[in-house]
This record gives structure tokens, sequence and C-alpha cells, in this order.
């Protein structure tokens, strides 16, 4: 098992300076780039942000990022914590999830992904698949 923090640690210590945009090395005709730009995530902050009060406790994640990270934990069928790992090492995903440049530090510690689940419930989890439907459609 791989020891996320000890993770995180190791890349703040390499201290990347170069960043390297999306649009330079990522194919626009892949299925993951089309989707992530035909999707409405505005909707999705409609939807979840709601749950959120501004000043109260740690700033919440980005919902597209929380979003996009459910969605490729079910599409291919991972946990929690290996979702998070593929991320850092793929840039399809990062792109998926809104980020504009290569990270190379893990976006959170795998236990959110379940805190958050259990703020949205299940109702608004099918607000994910509503959406994933209706782009396909589209």
């Amino acid at each position: 098992m791989i020891n996320l923090k000890k993770l995180g640690i190791l890349c703040r210590q390499k201290s990347v300076i170069i960043k390297a945009s999306y649009s330079k090395f990522v194919l626009i005709n892949s299925p993951l780039y089309r989707l992530s730009n035909a999707i409405d995530w505005s909707s999705f902050d409609e939807t979840f942000g709601k749950l959120y009060a501004v000043g109260m406790g740690r700033p919440a994640k980005p919902t597209r990022l929380m979003v996009g990270l459910h969605y490729l934990k079910h599409t291919f069928d991972l946990s929690d914590e290996e979702v998070v790992l593929q991320w850092v090492e793929n840039p399809y995903w990062q792109y998926f999830c809104g980020c504009e440049y290569f990270e190379h530090e893990v976006p959170i510690d795998p236990s959110i992904m379940t805190k958050w689940r259990n703020r949205i419930k299940s109702d608004r989890l099918e607000k994910l698949l509503e959406e994933t439907i209706r782009t396909v459609f589209k």
C-alpha cells in the first residue's frame, strides 16, 4: 500500500517550476477530453454548492474536482485511493477534473471522497449520472 502522505511530501520537495499546459499535450479528440468539454460543470456547482457555508471549516475542494474524481472512480471501478493515485499520473484525468496545468501532487486525501459522498447523499449522486447521460445524448 502506498503512503499518500509520504508521496505528497516527496512531490513538494522536488519543487517543479515548469508548468505544462494541457493544450500542449492532450489530444483534443480523446473521449475524456470531449466529455469534459461537453459536461455542464456549473450545474454541479448549483446542485452541490448549497451544501457549503463560506467561512466554516476548511475551504471546500472544487466541485469539478470532486465530481470528476467520482465519475472516474465509478467508470474505471476503482477505490478512492486508486483513483487519487492514478489521477497524479494521468493528464486526461487531471484535465477532466478541471486542472489547467499538469499536477505532480495528489489532489486530496482519499478519505475526503468518503466525507464528500456522505455530505451530498445518494439522491444528489444521481445528479452525476443524470448529467453524464444527458451529455452523451446531446
